[in-house]
């Protein structure tokens, strides 16, 4: 092959840049993916960026700077560049620089270089969270307190810890997954969730314990939680988006699992309990009665000897309880999430504070395997009518995305797709409740919003797996945390802004198998040409990057379609 075949670009800012229409996108993707972040994905040509969480996150599954630079010398059109190679191998370099062990009541920070230690000890706040020094040796102790906090600091400075203080043993709990029945079919966890459980629990040993478990929507994070549980073995409190979320949680561990009712206790709104495992939400957590006033439901995290804390859908997991994890570092602690993007940029706080990413199984590998949906996804771009265009280009660019977001020309494609998908199950998510109340009011579908009483949303979800209702209007609650696996199609009317993260959860809402084992389709409406159109864009990236790929088609197309 020669030079000017190879399909990767490597630039001095630590980009790499992949031709979609090269031969080999789909494996050059796919071995990306372990250690570099999409950040950009017009139609022909892919950006990706090397950062030093990437890096770190890459090291935690087992890869190493030789793999990941020979790769890139082998695929490179023009090179490595020189500062490319040293910045990558610096960032792998920087994994095991400094080890966290128990010593005594304390805990001992051990730096492989001196030297290092001594410089850093000029930063004034990780000095103060040092309590004794040995130079010379490279060791500072810290009292145990400080552990989340200590993590955290390293690695804003640049250094990731491996923590190796083990874990306190809460209470024990004797668990068994049970065998389930589908279809006539007994079966366990598959293959892939059993890797996923080893690669967190690693046979109880230090190393193990703390970290990120990545699937798809639809891939069975709920089973790794529970196969989790049951490798510990200990008293577990579950941390979940909402309570739909925590209901389906404990219908999950009732099914599948030997506990028992009284064994499972809600942290709610509604009910107070703490049970050997105890589900409770982001919302209640953070509930304070002002912003001057304490988290009233802190408490929550001491109230019981907890083995092991799960976090679900961890990209959302709120700022305040960043904090409260900061002092969780002795229980083992699980993250489990579609994707690790997060629109606030805190990827460094869940690496430090949860524990690096553990496994990930990429979205079109467990496609192809038969274990999630294959799904057609369409980017489908309505006009502005006159008046309207009018009214955007004197608007604000915030005000213009509203305009664009809210086009009523994008009823008229959705009874389009309607018609199209007749007699299928049909969910239409949307970011504006004026725009979801309008096609309520036009189309008559039950509309679900978070102001509607959680009995009666779960209600209207079951007569939609019922097939009673084949067709829901959502509001921002369909992102995350509903179980419809009959759901084939879903058409996004508005989305807020550029969230990667929301892109993916509400492609996630399509991708459980379907029982007539056919695939799914994911339509996003689009105003062409308008901010809306931009937002888009940045809205695919992350599912650019599992190896979906976004046909456009004109609002014109669909129309002709169903006139004809």
């Amino acid at each position: 092959m020669s030079l000017s075949d190879l399909p990767l670009i490597l630039q001095s800012d630590l980009t790499v840049v992949l031709e979609t229409a090269h031969p080999r996108f789909e494996e050059m993707r796919d071995r990306l993916l372990p250690f570099a972040e999409l950040v950009k994905s017009p139609e022909h040509l892919h950006t990706y960026r090397v950062t030093p969480v990437s890096v770190w996150n890459a090291a935690a599954t087992g890869r190493t700077a030789k793999e990941v630079l020979a790769f890139l010398r082998e695929n490179s059109r023009y090179g490595v560049p020189a500062n490319f190679e040293s910045e990558v191998r610096g960032w792998f370099e920087r994994t095991g620089l400094f080890v966290l062990a128990a010593d005594g009541a304390r805990l001992a920070l051990q730096c492989r270089r001196p030297r290092l230690l001594r410089q850093l000890l000029h930063d004034p706040e990780l000095k103060s969270l040092v309590s004794d020094l040995d130079l010379d040796g490279g060791v500072a102790w810290l009292e145990r307190g400080q552990r989340g906090l200590l993590k955290q600091r390293l690695v804003k400075l640049g250094y990731p810890v491996e923590d190796r203080a083990g874990y306190l043993e809460g209470s024990a709990l004797p668990l068994r997954l049970r065998e389930c029945s589908l279809q006539g079919k007994v079966f366990g966890l598959r293959p892939y969730q059993v890797d996923a459980v080893a690669a967190f629990y690693q046979n109880g040993s230090e190393q193990g314990g703390s970290g990120v478990v990545v699937l798809p929507c639809g891939g069975g994070k709920t089973m790794v939680g529970m196969g989790a549980m049951a490798a510990v073995g200990m008293h577990t409190l579950v941390l979940t988006p909402n309570t739909v979320a925590l209901r389906q949680w404990r219908s999950e561990l009732l099914d599948k699992t030997s506990l028992s009712a009284e064994q499972i206790g809600e942290y709610s709104g509604d009910l107070k309990q703490i049970r050997p495992v105890t589900l409770s939400t982001y919302q209640i957590l953070t509930y304070r009665r002002s912003k001057e006033e304490d988290f009233v439901h802190f408490s929550l995290f001491s109230k019981g000897n907890w083995g092991l804390i799960i976090y679900d859908e961890v990209h959302l997991l709120p700022a305040p309880v960043f904090r409260a994890t900061a002092e969780l570092q002795a229980r083992r602690r699980l993250g489990l999430t579609a994707t690790l993007v997060r629109e606030d940029g805190k990827e460094d706080e869940v690496f430090s504070l949860i524990g690096p990413k553990r496994y990930d199984a990429p979205w079109k590998d467990l496609e192809r395997r038969g274990f999630i949906a294959p799904v057609q996804c369409t980017e489908v771009r309505v006009g502005l009518d006159e008046e309207r265009k009018i009214q955007y280009l004197a608007a604000s660019r915030r005000q213009q995305f509203r305009i664009a977001a809210e086009n009523p020309e994008k009823a008229r494609a959705l009874r389009a797709l309607l018609a199209r998908h007749q007699g299928e199950r049909i969910l239409i998510i949307g970011q504006y409740l004026s725009q979801l109340q309008s096609l309520y009011q036009e189309l008559g579908y039950p509309l679900i919003t978070g102001r509607m009483p959680t009995p009666e949303r779960e209600r209207l979800y079951q007569a939609f797996r019922d097939g009673k209702e084949p067709v829901l209007l959502i509001s921002k609650v369909g992102n995350f945390a509903i179980d419809l696996p009959d759901a084939n199609v879903a058409v996004q009317i508005s989305g807020t802004f550029g969230s990667r993260q929301e892109e993916a959860q509400r492609l996630g809402r399509i991708l459980r198998p379907k029982s007539d084992g056919g695939g799914a389709s994911f339509y996003s409406l689009v105003t062409e040409g308008s901010a809306d159109q931009d937002y888009a864009e940045k809205r695919q990236r992350f599912l650019t990057e599992q190896g979906y790929a976004y046909s456009i088609l004109p609002a014109e197309a669909i129309l002709e379609e169903q006139a004809a």
